[in-house]
């Protein structure tokens, strides 16, 4: 799933949306996708989930279903938003093994 927050970046709940983002980060280990509203992305995604009133978080299934909405300056609760946000995909090889990349080795 992929969680979206759209906001105007140079608004008055700038401030509020980007410490909320790295607070999350930092609580959570999970990312928020920050949309400016300014930008193509952001309105189109405005238009398409009918977003009336900013910031507004949007949690997505992979395909763009839209799973969950907030709209307005109260935020979602942390817990709740970590249950719709995802870790970062760490690469798996076809036998279900963690791959880790080796480092080049230099000769000394």
């Amino acid at each position: 799933m992929r969680v979206v927050v759209l906001y105007h970046p140079f608004s008055d709940h700038s401030g509020i949306v980007t410490d909320y983002a790295a607070e999350f980060e930092h609580y959570k280990g999970k990312t928020l996708d920050l949309v400016s509203l300014e930008s193509i992305e952001g309105a189109d995604m405005a238009e398409l989930y009918d977003i009336t009133r900013y910031p507004a978080v949007l949690a997505m299934t992979d395909t763009g279903s839209l799973q969950r909405l907030w709209q307005g300056t109260t935020l979602p609760l942390m817990d709740e938003l970590s249950f719709y946000a995802q870790l970062p995909q760490q690469p798996i090889s076809r036998l279900a093994h963690l791959i880790i990349p080796s480092h080049a080795q230099t000769a000394a």
